[in-house]
């Protein structure tokens, strides 16, 4: 028997206003899903995904794919960066930044770094359905 998981790409160039229109995309997909109590969960992580790519990618160029599967959602963003992320030890509590991984490992059920065909990375994660 073959299952169909629907699924969302996009390619795109991201920018400071970005995020908000991802999240939405994001809310709108998990709501035809019939998913909208994940909501919170991925617009959070995927907002901290977009946001490293406006952060650190030179060229903000990234594609994004959100993927229902039948344990839940995964979400990946793919840039042409090599730099790979890293999760501090300890984030200084004055700083601006460096928590965003912490706060995705907090969020969700697993993610990880791949590096992505042709070069860059995949950054993902997976939130399991309760």
């Amino acid at each position: 028997m073959n299952l169909y998981f629907p699924q969302y790409r996009m390619n795109l160039t991201v920018g400071e206003h970005s995020v908000r229109h991802i999240r939405r995309i994001v809310r709108s997909l998990l709501g035809e899903w019939k998913l909208a109590h994940l909501t919170d969960t991925l617009e959070l992580a995927v907002s901290e995904l977009v946001t490293n790519v406006v952060r650190h990618v030179p060229d903000r160029r990234c594609s994004l794919v959100v993927l229902r599967q039948a344990a839940g959602v995964r979400v990946e963003v793919t840039d042409g960066w090599l730099q790979l992320p890293c999760v501090p030890d300890q984030s200084a509590p004055e700083a601006d930044g460096g928590r965003g991984l912490l706060l995705l490992d907090a969020l969700v059920g697993k993610w990880g770094v791949e590096p992505a065909p042709g070069g860059g990375k995949t950054v993902w994660f997976e939130c399991v359905v309760a």
